[in-house]
């Protein structure tokens, strides 16, 4: 076959460090959600949705074939930490070193879109930590919480 294609969709979450409410604001919030997605996409990795609270965040995106995980991970957190540093002027700012990245079924595309973008709806009930170990049960992954929280 000459030419190739993929249609990977994954679901990446990532804290800030410490769980600092760097994104209390509404406005930088909406504006780190929309960089965040141009990082995305610079990579080919195309958004479909990201949110996320005052300490975390989500993307719902396709992988693009010619980038691995770890490497997408990296490049959105390097590129809007020197963002929100530089041009916001959160000098302190940081993300945790760690993230969960999880697969998506094309089937379940618009349920988790919907589930990424009522993420303040979805914190008024439960908290980030109990939201990420649920996020890992369903997926089957195995954790120990001493490396988890950083």
């Amino acid at each position: 076959m000459p030419q190739s294609l993929s249609r990977i969709l994954i679901h990446t979450v990532f804290s800030t460090k410490n769980r600092a409410h760097f994104f209390k604001e509404a406005v930088f919030r909406d504006e780190l959600h929309s960089y965040l997605g141009g990082c995305a996409n610079s990579l080919n990795c195309f958004p479909i949705q990201i949110s996320g609270v005052e300490d975390h965040v989500h993307l719902l995106t396709t992988l693009s074939r010619t980038v691995a995980v770890a490497d997408f991970v990296k490049e959105v957190k390097r590129n809007s930490t020197l963002w929100a540093k530089d041009e916001k002027g959160q000098g302190d700012f940081a993300w945790q070193s760690g993230y969960g990245c999880f697969s998506v079924s094309e089937s379940q595309v618009e349920t988790v879109s919907r589930y990424v973008e009522n993420q303040e709806g979805h914190h008024r009930k439960i908290t980030f930590k109990e939201e990420y170990r649920e996020l890992l049960r369903r997926h089957g992954e195995k954790w120990d919480e001493r490396y988890v929280w950083d």
